[in-house]
């Protein structure tokens, strides 16, 4: 039996200390959260993640997404139950999701007279997110869209359709490429691939992988580095790289 692999193991522990902690940080996640403070002049902590994530997808891609996001840890556990791969297409429904959000929340804070004050824990009790049962009811219904969306739709169908998140993520990424920043990216050797079909059913991202490889590296904006891919080949036709 081959051995799990123990960047699999690091991401398992990681995804699950995420959904375990996601309680506490819901509202910094949370889209709704800077339209509230938006409508009050102040930048939340909500805000600040979002514009932290968009500069570390410069150097590490989109690995949050695989590493660290409680939403991507629901729907990855709904793919072990067998939920198939996502379709092409819909993919762009994130981006009017985005799109419409940053008009609103643009709308918001100039209607508001600007940005007036910076409020980290803004609408949080002592920096917790789900401290009453309000919190408790809007942080029970985004979990199972999100998960609802996997087990109907297919893997990670909420990250493809409705996240807000994403676009941050995609973007910084494509800056980082496009200032020549040294990355974390998926390699390839397309000489070395023996066309085994391995990389393509693990993708959590319903990538298909065995064809992007051929231009020496998983170029796509939707990869996550999660390292399945790398893990399920055995001709070593892929590897991560820092470039």
């Amino acid at each position: 039996m081959k051995p799990y692999p123990a960047r699999r193991r690091i991401r398992a522990a990681a995804t699950t200390l995420s959904l375990i902690l996601f309680p506490v940080f819901f509202y910094y996640l949370s889209p709704v959260i800077p339209m509230a403070g938006g409508a009050r002049g102040i930048v939340t902590g909500s805000l600040l993640v979002f514009s932290g994530l968009f500069l570390s997808a410069a150097f590490l891609g989109r690995g949050f997404c695989s590493y660290a996001c409680p939403a991507g840890a629901l729907q990855d556990a709904a793919a072990r139950g067998g939920s198939r791969l996502f379709p092409r297409g819909g993919r762009w429904l994130k981006w009017v999701v985005w799109g419409s959000w940053l008009v609103g929340l643009g709308f918001l804070f100039r209607r508001a007279g600007g940005i007036r004050g910076i409020d980290f824990a803004y609408a949080t009790r002592g920096g917790v997110s789900v401290s009453d049962v309000s919190s408790l009811i809007a942080y029970s219904i985004v979990a199972l869209v999100f998960l609802i969306l996997a087990l109907v739709f297919g893997r990670r169908a909420a990250c493809h359709t409705v996240c807000w998140m994403a676009p941050f993520l995609v973007l910084g990424r494509g800056a980082g490429r496009a200032l020549d920043l040294p990355s974390l990216r998926v390699r390839s050797d397309p000489a070395s691939c023996v066309s085994c079909g391995r990389c393509d059913p693990v993708c959590p991202m319903s990538l298909p992988v065995s064809r992007l490889l051929e231009s020496g590296e998983i170029a796509s904006g939707d990869c996550v580095l999660c390292g399945e891919c790398v893990d399920a080949c055995a001709a070593r036709a892929l590897r991560f790289s820092w470039r």
